[in-house]
């Protein structure tokens, strides 16, 4: 063996141990988008709402008459708002300096001490409640900033669709067991001797320890790389850096081509991850044993999801098989609209198949437009697709918000992902992602 080939071999271990500590951090903090905004906390927030609110079901957070059922959502948008104002200051941060895991890891356990603190969520503590939520969710949106800009340095291009789909797989891998236990826990809490509020507050503060205990594991394997461009204060220009970022992408159309494809039907997509259960609980009548059955279903299949949609983007390339699962989204709900109330099987029918294309759709967003960044500007140009991915994604659960305040029903506003999923098929279906790879000057893989 020549020296050439042991120090390649060598690389490839290296990043291939990289690799599996980052698949670790999606370990982490999906137990929080499952237990915590999946699951519990829209209901049970909406329920200590109610407990203050007044006679005519109104709560008053700094004076502003709000619906108790719309506090939820709403919380989601602020967490949002305040994550679009934080993560450009972070992404230059990261970029400027090349210390992108000191910064993950105060994003991360912040998340994770406002997640744990929500144990401390009961009575009439609505605003506590709402605090923790905007805190922790923010800190998760800031994260993934840091998380997802590593993935061009530890993959090669044509290892990226196979490492970004493992990622996911093993977040979901981690959201159904612990889920699994949150049933146990739920449905035996008079066995345990505590209440059900109780063993839901267990189950929101347990998911962050989760997350703090295991984003050790990432913190350990990943290494920073030298900043390939020099700059002092990078906290004090990242809004500038973020103008620049933008002028920067006007000079790749194509990525902001995708970009914009990829804001409309992630939209959708997160609007049914962060409001299924307020969906299922309040508007279909559900109880709360079977939606914790169904995210479990769906936290299942979207391991074998991800990984078969990893398969079928080595064979059709990514952009062809993502094209396909927002097809399916379309089809699943405008299904979800004529679900009918007070009906489990109906549910879990629709849950199995939002796991089959959960995972695979957002795994494979990843990877397609880690193709599309400019080598040295991983950070900046993943912090406007986080702002993507959760950042600008403030629309639908405003959208649910309204819908409840101005109707009291949340099934008016469900045709609109539709129309999110709809567009953005149309929108991707134009991006020529092959030329848009090429000209952010990265080698274009035989498939994408």
């Amino acid at each position: 063996m020549t020296a050439g080939t042991t120090d390649r071999a060598d690389e490839a271990a290296a990043r291939r141990r990289e690799q599996r500590g980052w698949y670790f951090y999606d370990f982490a903090c999906s137990v929080y988008s499952t237990s915590v905004l999946t699951v519990f906390l829209g209901p049970y927030l909406t329920s200590v709402a109610r407990a203050a609110a007044d006679a005519d079901g109104f709560v008053h957070p700094l004076g502003v008459p709000v619906r108790a059922g719309s506090l939820f959502a709403y919380a989601v948008s602020v967490s949002v708002i305040l994550a679009v104002l934080t993560m450009p200051l972070v992404g230059a941060a990261a970029d400027r300096t090349g210390r992108k895991k000191p910064l993950l890891a105060a994003a991360a356990y912040l998340g994770a001490a406002a997640t744990a603190g929500m144990f401390f969520l009961d009575g009439d503590r609505y605003l506590l409640g709402a605090l923790l939520l905007i805190v922790a969710n923010a800190s998760l949106s800031v994260s993934m900033v840091l998380y997802n800009a590593f993935l061009p340095q530890i993959a090669t291009p044509g290892e990226r669709d196979r490492v970004s789909s493992r990622g996911w797989a093993f977040g979901y891998t981690s959201g159904a067991l612990v889920l699994v236990v949150n049933l146990v826990l739920y449905t035996g809490h008079d066995t345990f001797g505590v209440s059900e509020s109780t063993a839901v507050r267990i189950c929101l503060a347990s998911a962050g320890v989760w997350w703090g205990a295991f984003t050790v594991v990432p913190l350990r394997r990943l290494r920073d790389r030298r900043a390939p461009r020099g700059g002092e204060g990078a906290v004090g220009t990242g809004w500038r850096q973020l103008v620049n970022t933008l002028r920067d992408m006007r000079r790749h159309p194509l990525t902001l081509a995708f970009l914009l494809a990829y804001l409309v039907y992630n939209d959708g997509v997160q609007t049914v991850i962060s409001q299924a259960s307020i969906y299922g609980s309040e508007e279909l009548g559900l109880d709360q044993t079977t939606l914790i059955v169904a995210v479990l279903l769906v936290q299942i299949l979207a391991v074998a999801g991800a990984l078969g949609m990893g398969r079928l983007a080595a064979r059709y390339g990514a952009k062809r098989t993502i094209e396909g699962s927002l097809v399916v989204w379309t089809l699943i709900l405008a299904a979800g609209y004529f679900l009918p109330a007070h009906s489990p099987a109906a549910f879990f029918v629709l849950a199995a198949a939002i796991g089959m294309v959960l995972g695979g759709s957002q795994a494979l967003s990843r990877s397609l437009f880690s193709h599309l960044v400019p080598r040295g500007k991983e950070a900046e140009y993943f912090s406007a697709y986080e702002m993507s991915d959760r950042g600008l994604s403030w629309l639908g659960p405003l959208v649910f918000g309204l819908a409840y305040q101005l109707t009291g029903s949340y099934r008016d506003a469900i045709i609109s992902l539709v129309v999110f999923f709809a567009l953005g098929l149309g929108l991707l279906v134009r991006v020529p992602v092959r030329a848009a790879v090429a000209a952010a000057g990265n080698p274009v893989p035989d498939r994408i």
